[in-house]
Formats: C-alpha cells, structure tokens, sequence
C-alpha cells in the first residue's frame, strides 16, 4: 500500500473528512515519526508496534566490483518492531471478539 492509497481509504472511511484533511493528517503522523527518530527518540504505538534507531558500527566493507576494502563509516538506522496485537493478525491469529460466533 502507497501513501496515496492509504489517503484514500482513510478518506472513504471516513466521509465527514476532507481528503485534504485527510492527506494533513497522514503526513504531519508521518512528519512527527521522522522527526522523533531524527532526535533519537522512541515512537511506539500500542497495539501496532515502535520505532527506534538502532546504531552500526563503523566497520571495514568491501566494494562489491573491485573487492578492495572500503572503510565504512557508523550511522543510525531506522527499526520498527511490531506489536504482539499486530504480529498476531499478521499471522491469522486475530483475537476472538466477544461478539462474534466461532466458525
């Protein structure tokens, strides 16, 4: 799913909203993560997962063409881990509601 696909069906989900509006809200949700991480900062989201930066080391690579050794420098990268609720509907694992009958 795009970006633009999930404006999409926010929007058709919920019709008392603009697209643009829509659209706003997606991007500053989206802005606000990046912004975090940037910071090193934490972003979890219960029931749906957290994001954090993990750090790598500076390490000794090699260039895949020439197989000479090229120093690599450390850097943060981004990670996400996903929630149990979500791993689990991921996986077809979806918690019985009260309300609804078993197959």
């Amino acid at each position: 799913m795009t970006k633009s696909e999930l404006i999409q069906q926010l929007a058709e989900a919920n019709p008392h909203l603009r697209p643009s509006d829509v659209d706003l809200i997606v991007a500053t949700i989206f802005d606000e993560i990046t912004e975090a991480l940037a910071r090193g900062d934490r972003v979890e989201l219960r029931g749906f997962g957290a994001f954090s930066t993990k750090r790598r080391d500076p390490r000794t690579g090699r260039n895949p063409r020439t197989g000479a050794a090229v120093e690599v420098k450390g850097k943060a990268v981004p990670y996400f881990k996903p929630g149990k609720e979500l791993r689990e509907r991921v996986n077809g694992q979806e918690k019985a509601t009260p309300d609804a009958a078993p197959a």
